[in-house]
């Protein structure tokens, strides 16, 4: 189990560099102590041309990378994967946002049923603490979706709510937290780190 293990959040709009933040940083943490792997968690399904195109571009900024990053394709159920990695790892998650959608809407759970939607919640913070308490650090990449209008749409309203809750759990208890637009980070949460 990692001794000092730490939970950093990364969020920002849709295109924002968030997701290649949050690869640089993985990879800067890992190469303090590079004893164990560097591990990339992908949430995205390709469910179309667009998500297909998203996907190869993600790969490929981490081949360019020169790291060797073990990919894990998880779409739901996370957490499942934490007896996978070991106290010097480095894990990075992306995106939250993507895994909420799909334990929402592949799922069998009814998103009006108060009960399904508190335990999904659970599920998906246990899931995180669960990766969490085994590695060095844990990277959450997530896009800010709740600026959005979103009308009187019951669905997006219980998704935004979720995604809400979620956030506002992940950085109560992160060391670190950036926010990402236009490819700059500005850290909202934490110390500076070196460098910076």
């Amino acid at each position: 189990m990692a001794q000092q293990s730490s939970l950093i959040f990364v969020s920002g709009g849709v295109r924002s560099g968030k997701s290649q933040f949050a690869e640089k940083l993985a990879a800067d943490i890992w190469r303090q102590e590079p004893k164990n792997g560097l591990h990339y968690i992908a949430s995205m399904q390709r469910s179309d041309g667009e998500m297909a195109q998203r996907i190869t571009r993600h790969q490929e900024d981490r081949r360019r990378s020169g790291l060797k990053w073990q990919t894990w394709e998880k779409p739901v159920s996370i957490g499942e994967l934490a007896s996978s990695f070991y106290s010097h790892d480095v894990v990075l998650l992306d995106c939250l946002t993507t895994w909420l959608n799909n334990e929402l809407f592949f799922s069998a759970g009814d998103f009006q049923d108060r009960v399904f939607l508190e335990q999904l919640f659970v599920q998906m913070r246990d899931g995180i603490e669960k990766i969490k308490r085994r590695v060095t650090a844990l990277i959450i990449v997530s896009n800010e979706v709740l600026n959005e209008p979103i009308g009187d749409n019951d669905l997006i309203l219980t998704y935004n709510r979720l995604l809400g809750r979620l956030h506002q759990a992940i950085v109560k208890d992160c060391r670190e937290a950036y926010w990402v637009e236009m490819g700059i980070p500005v850290q909202m949460k934490g110390e500076t780190r070196c460098g910076e």
